[in-house]
């Protein structure tokens, strides 16, 4: 006896809570898998925009950043098959993008400064850049670009992809507390930069 339309449905959505998202890609991810490249470019458009940002928000070089996507995505579609669905494709890619692009600035021998955890923690509760002036996005854009590489790479892990100063301390090989000053030091800069 095949289920009726209505469980179908049910078990779809329930598998979709289970997981917590639905996979849009998952026809091109199963094509890709079986070496279709017609489906592996789909898949490289869909994604190459967001990861190129992202991506270079942590080289801050074009050049670095090419050569780090073009190794992510070959590194992606050749271990494909590890991706289990258990979280978005897009979440998956950009793991390997951030991943990629840490090891690219780690070969670059980037420095990361001990500061004083005690003063910068104390910093940190100051308000955010936005008082009371008047920011455009290309002001902070281009403050962010002129952050040396340290400050920059902790910034944009923790404000722009979400990481907490654990998880960047653990991938980075650095104390968290190093982390939470090279961030603090990173808005400090920041906003000398738009002053």
């Amino acid at each position: 006896m095949q289920p009726s339309i209505h469980s179908t449905v049910f078990i779809l959505k329930k598998n979709e809570l289970i997981s917590g998202f639905s996979n849009i890609h998952q026809d091109l991810i199963d094509r890709s898998l079986k070496g279709d490249g017609i489906a592996q470019s789909k898949l490289y458009g869909l994604y190459s925009k967001a990861m190129y940002n992202v991506c270079l928000r942590i080289t801050n070089n074009e050049d670095d950043t090419k050569d780090v996507m073009q190794e992510a995505f070959i590194s992606a579609f050749q271990n494909l098959g590890s991706y289990k669905g258990e979280a978005s494709f897009g979440a998956w890619l950009k793991r390997i993008v951030v991943n990629k692009a840490i090891n690219h600035i780690k070969r670059k021998r980037v420095e990361f400064t001990e500061l004083n955890p005690e003063r910068d923690e104390m910093q940190e509760e100051q308000p955010d850049l936005t008082n009371e002036q008047e920011l455009t996005v290309e002001k902070i854009k281009n403050a962010i670009v002129k952050l040396p590489d340290g400050y920059r790479l902790v910034f944009s892990l923790y404000l722009l992809e979400g990481y907490d100063h654990q998880e960047i301390a653990g991938i980075l090989n650095i104390s968290e507390s190093t982390s939470k000053s090279q961030y603090n030091r990173a808005k400090k800069k920041l906003r000398e930069l738009i002053e």
